[in-house]
């Protein structure tokens, strides 16, 4: 069997596998037994997720076909031209569904009282506040662009939305124009209730009702207008002057991201064929981009933004996070972890403990250095706040921040100014690598010595993205843990030097080694008829290398239960391939985002929670850390809480070569993992 052979039969195509997870988001919108409003928000999610996959990997694929280069190995065996043919059709076919899927939303909330109407639909009442509103909010912030043949068509902005007008005049000619949705304005504009009725329209019929007073300068005989939108590719372009500060070539890079190659183009299906061939014409779209008829309405990740218009009873409840048993926030976290490993689990359990910890960090006198890695801030950052008030009392802080993160790039640079400016010593990252490890260390003055304490952690330091993703944080006093963390920001100084590290497992130099050795303890355990397990919870396997050791061990008898939220190349339950793999996703009402890898060790199970994917980028081209869980405590934790989210037969998918996304179905109580370890935590707190 060749090489290319292989990968077609091995393994599922990256680009494939995402889109099928991206499947499994728009079921979330079609199921009942979702509340209403919260479809309507997973109908944005899957939205927004279409976008980014366009702007980073269809573009990709685009860059190996316009390279003429075949891409197959990298692939999965699919020619690159092939395979954005076949993406094409998976998002159109998608892109229907999704269509249909809103209008039944939308029919289910006039049962509930709740019209979001068009320009066709207005009433005496709301024609007088739609005029109001458009003169006062809308038409100053309108950007307008009439086009003609002497006029160079400007670059049109990535993911916004643009009305493309067409104007019959007297004397049959056709003018065109574009108007751009501003998006400093809600998408969604609430009408004035009627009794228990509420209203809703969209800035872009909005702005259809108004067309007559935005082109009142034309005498024409028809007007109408149609929605379009188009993708660039989100790759960043950095310069190579060096009198530039990094921080300003990735601020320069970021802005002409705006003007990428365009890889996708969306257009409403009823737009008139002479418009849509003089705008594709204008823009300069071609074969080897995604073109997609569309509904009348673009730009469906508004809806993550669709008001909640006081209707709890269309929403999720709100889960209130919970404290950890015996860590308090009122007292001391240093005292508290001096004496034993902590470990968070958000949304669950409060992410306020980070901010304690550095809070506390920030005004204790003892304190000397504190440092962290940070890879996504939030928007109101009191992690950022903390550290720069920490600078400010004196501590030598380090932050390694990642300029890169994408599409965060923008936050991650205003605060990297605000922190340099108050005296943060800040490190962007290394050279070829991103930074991509959730980690903090503390230097504490005690009796004479340094003592360190610090948290590791399996995502982003961001109290937004706390609330809605599911990660483990440990907090730890561990000084042999926290002595390997200290190398790590050591790494980050003098990166020609390759340290050795007793406890963490660190890309680039280490996890795929360090991972094959313990997967080949398995399959010694398995061969010596004494049993092989390996339980894996994580994002993302793509990298060839590591499923084809999950094949060999899966092949000597090791069982192996893998919880994959999105891409999942492997193949699971193939005979003399996968047979021994199980592999489940569960998408519900918070993103899975925690990284748990258990080894059972013949008894003896190895636990570590890791920033680390098994994809490529991940074990070559980061910083990860993946941390052991020595704590005993905290290692039955982890695995009751594994065993919670493997046993989910509500919102669990299982995974197979046919990519069905089918909910796995038995026989047991019904279970659904997210409400149900919710439930963990509450009883926890009771013994």
């Amino acid at each position: 069997m060749t090489k290319a052979e292989k990968h077609k039969n091995s393994y599922i195509n990256r680009e494939i596998s995402w889109l099928q997870f991206n499947a499994r988001v728009l079921q979330e919108a079609s199921d009942e037994t979702v509340p209403l409003i919260e479809r309507l928000r997973f109908l944005g999610i899957f939205s927004n997720n279409l976008d980014e996959f366009f702007k980073v990997r269809y573009a990709t694929v685009k860059r190996i076909v316009e390279a003429g280069k075949g891409g197959k190995s990298e692939l999965g065996g699919i020619k690159a031209k092939e395979l954005l043919e076949i993406i094409t059709q998976i998002v159109i076919k998608q892109q229907s569904e999704s269509l249909k899927i809103l209008k039944i939303i939308w029919n289910r909330l006039a049962e509930d009282n709740i019209f979001i109407i068009n320009e066709n639909q207005i009433d005496k009442i709301q024609h007088e506040f739609i005029k109001n509103y458009f003169i006062k909010h809308v038409s100053p912030a309108l950007v307008t662009i009439i086009l003609n043949e002497s006029v160079v068509l400007p670059n049109l902005k990535d993911s916004a939305a643009y009305l493309a007008v067409r104007m019959l005049m007297p004397d049959d000619k056709r003018q065109f124009a574009l108007i751009e949705i501003p998006k400093s304005i809600n998408r969604f504009v609430e009408l004035p209730k009627e009794g228990n009725k509420d209203f809703i329209i969209l800035i872009d019929d909005l702005l259809r009702y108004c067309l007559g007073d935005i082109f009142d300068i034309f005498n024409y005989k028809e007007i109408s207008a149609h929605m379009i939108k188009i993708t660039r590719d989100a790759e960043l372009d950095f310069e190579s002057d060096l009198s530039k500060s990094f921080i300003d070539k990735i601020s320069d890079s970021v802005k002409h991201r705006q003007l990428g190659e365009p890889v996708r183009f969306v257009y409403d299906k009823k737009i008139n064929k002479e418009t849509l061939e003089y705008l594709m014409s204008k823009m300069g779209i071609d074969s080897t981009d995604s073109i997609i008829p569309g509904g009348r309405y673009h730009n469906r990740r508004d809806y993550m933004g669709f008001p909640s218009l006081g209707r709890t009873d269309l929403l999720y409840n709100k889960i209130e996070a919970l404290p950890i048993k015996g860590l308090s926030l009122e007292e001391s976290i240093f005292k508290a972890i001096a004496k034993r490993d902590y470990l968070l689990h958000a949304p669950y359990q409060t992410f306020s403990y980070i901010v304690k910890f550095l809070r506390e960090a920030a005004l204790d006198p003892q304190v000397k250095t504190i440092k962290i890695t940070i890879y996504r801030l939030a928007q109101i950052s009191h992690i950022a706040s903390s550290l720069i008030n920490a600078a400010i009392n004196g501590k030598a802080v380090t932050v390694s921040i990642e300029l890169r993160a994408r599409f965060d790039e923008q936050a991650n640079i205003d605060y990297a100014q605000q922190m340099e400016d108050e005296g943060v010593n800040l490190i962007f990252g290394v050279q070829g690598l991103k930074v991509h490890s959730k980690m903090c260390v503390i230097e504490r003055e005690e009796e004479g010595k340094n003592k360190r304490y610090g948290f590791i952690s399996t995502g982003n330091f961001n109290e937004s993205t706390a609330k809605i993703y599911t990660d483990h944080t440990l907090f730890t006093s561990n000084q042999s843990i926290l002595k390997d963390v200290n190398k790590i920001f050591r790494f980050f100084n003098v990166n020609y030097k390759i340290y050795r590290y007793k406890h963490l497992i660190t890309s680039p130099h280490y996890t795929e080694n360090a991972l094959s050795k313990l997967i080949d303890t398995e399959i010694e355990h398995a061969k010596n008829g004494i049993g092989g397990s390996i339980r894996l919870k994580m994002n993302s396997i793509s990298s060839y290398p590591m499923i084809d050791k999950l094949y060999e061990a899966s092949n000597a008898g090791v069982k192996i239960q893998m919880i994959v939220r999105g891409i999942c190349c492997l193949i699971p339950g193939v005979k003399g391939m996968s047979e021994n793999i199980e592999a489940i996703s569960v998408v519900d009402k918070f993103l899975e985002h925690s990284r748990v890898y258990i080894f059972g060790n013949n008894g003896n199970t190895k636990i570590y929670i890791s920033s680390a994917d098994w994809m490529t980028r991940n074990i070559d081209n980061r910083v990860e850390v993946s941390c052991p869980i020595y704590d005993e405590d905290i290692k039955k934790e982890i695995i009751d809480t594994f065993n919670i989210t493997w046993d989910d037969n509500v919102k669990a998918r299982v995974l197979n070569a046919s990519q069905e996304n089918k909910y796995r179905k038995n026989d047991k109580p019904k279970l659904r993992s997210q409400f149900a370890l919710y439930d963990y935590y509450l009883e926890k707190l009771k013994n």
